[in-house]
């Protein structure tokens, strides 16, 4: 680690500052996680009393103290609603799984501080800012051009090895090398933790620009048409050599072709439908694991099922260990896993899903789970699928999509992403600002935004 690594992650707050003083307070909010999860050093610096400073901690942390210089009035705009319950119940979590297994209420405290960092600040600056369809146009644009700009980077490693972040901060990102070899070759991780986030990253820019490219919402970047933006795009996701990508792309891409083309959200709340009863069944242990690794032992290969086949043999293992403690969960320090008798951990657990099981219970599980999915649940009841391809709704649309496919995500990696819960805060106030204005989108007199100059 060199001395980069502590200018740029400290400095990180004074910079975002900057942006708000620089520029439009949407534009900076935006700009700030953008650049941080694209750009900042992987570090976790424990600080007393509060969750370890990380990019993301430093990117909400100066965003509210840009607020409170720059947008004081700001916060007043922010009005409780329904769709809020389910991240205030999650962040809350932590505290009944405290106590209801003897570890303190200053234990439960500092689990709540820790999700409301982690995730109730991203939501709600979400909130705060993006509750509109130009603000969620111009996060889905960016989310784009963060993927463009992803390119060169990617073909680098891929031909180089993932050496971006050991170059310029000192040291890998991901501790164990080997996770990066894939198929003979690299699979970039650029300045994230891991590969499987840079393909995560990848496909959502790739979802966004087709999207934006058939709506004509977005036709060109820096000049140059979108269709080839979106070729380029679409050619480094086969590259970056993440199976679990390129299958989240081709499921949504279906979703949102099928939805419009036929003027029906069935696909969409079939999959919802899909999701729930994933956990139903992974909750009460009746998940049909083998028959799914038998599909893809049949469909992709040996390896990838073998993959599949362990982790559903953890993530039974550690349901029956979430069931002993329903409700709340076995809160933290490790409780929900699987020891042997000389300590040593058997299980392990990858998806969030199980994760929130075993820490949260039943509670958490159901929380976390409807923050992801109740907006854009109630996006489609004000946006019908039918105007998903209007220019001017087709952004958040892609953004709705995107955050269907984050939950599918989630049933099989815990790989936590600001961008998606900023986003899921941005669907939420939307949805919270027409209903308390009990207004109806109007789109006759809509202008489209159709070059990015800026």
């Amino acid at each position: 680690m060199n001395p980069l690594v502590y200018v740029v992650i400290f400095g990180w707050i004074p910079f975002v500052l900057f942006l708000f003083r620089w520029m439009p307070t949407q534009k900076a909010v935006i700009l700030s996680f953008i650049i941080a999860w694209l750009f900042l050093p992987v570090v976790s610096f424990e600080l007393p009393g509060i969750p370890n400073y990380t990019k993301i901690v430093a990117t909400c942390y100066g965003i509210l103290l840009a607020t409170i210089v720059f947008d004081v009035k700001r916060f007043s705009s922010f009005h409780f609603g329904w769709l809020d319950v389910p991240m205030l119940v999650w962040c809350l979590s932590p505290l009944p799984s405290s106590m209801t297994n003897d570890l303190g209420l200053y234990d439960g405290l500092s689990g709540v501080f820790y999700q409301v960092v982690t995730w109730g600040l991203p939501y709600y600056l979400g909130r705060l800012y993006l509750g509109t369809l130009d603000g969620l146009r111009k996060l889905a644009t960016y989310i784009f051009i963060g993927g463009l700009i992803y390119i060169p980077l990617c073909l680098f490693e891929l031909r180089m090895s993932p050496q971006l972040h050991r170059v310029l901060y000192g040291f890998h990102a991901r501790s164990d090398f080997t996770q990066t070899m894939r198929y003979g070759g690299y699979r970039p991780t650029v300045f994230m933790e891991h590969g499987l986030m840079v393909g995560a990253w990848m496909m959502a820019a790739a979802l966004i620009g087709i999207w934006l490219w058939k709506t004509e919402a977005l036709k060109q970047v820096w000049g140059i048409p979108i269709k080839w933006l979106v070729a380029a795009l679409l050619l480094t996701n086969i590259l970056v050599k993440s199976t679990g990508a390129i299958l989240l792309l081709l499921v949504g891409l279906c979703i949102i072709f099928f939805s419009t083309r036929f003027r029906t959200s069935i696909l969409v709340l079939m999959v919802i439908a899909a999701i729930s009863l994933h956990l139903y069944l992974g909750v009460t242990g009746n998940f049909p694991g083998e028959q799914i690794v038998a599909v893809v032992s049949t469909t992709l290969n040996e390896e990838r099922a073998q993959s599949v086949e362990f982790r559903f043999d953890n993530e039974k293992i550690l349901s029956e260990r979430a069931r002993e403690k329903m409700v709340f969960g076995w809160g933290g320090w490790g409780r929900n896993e699987i020891y042997d008798k000389w300590g040593k951990r058997l299980t392990i657990t990858d998806s969030l899903w199980i994760i929130a099981f075993g820490i949260r219970g039943v509670v958490g599980l159901i929380a976390v789970m409807a923050s992801l999915l109740l907006p854009a649940i109630a996006f489609m009841q004000h946006y019908p699928v039918s105007i998903w391809n209007h220019p001017k709704v087709a952004p958040a649309a892609a953004l709705v999509i995107l955050l269907i496919l984050y939950t599918i995500d989630c049933l099989l990696n815990a790989l936590i992403n600001p961008i998606y819960i900023l986003a899921c805060g941005g669907i939420a106030g939307l949805v919270i600002n027409q209903t308390k204005n009990q207004t109806k989108p109007n789109l006759v007199q809509i202008r489209p935004q159709q070059t990015l100059r800026d």
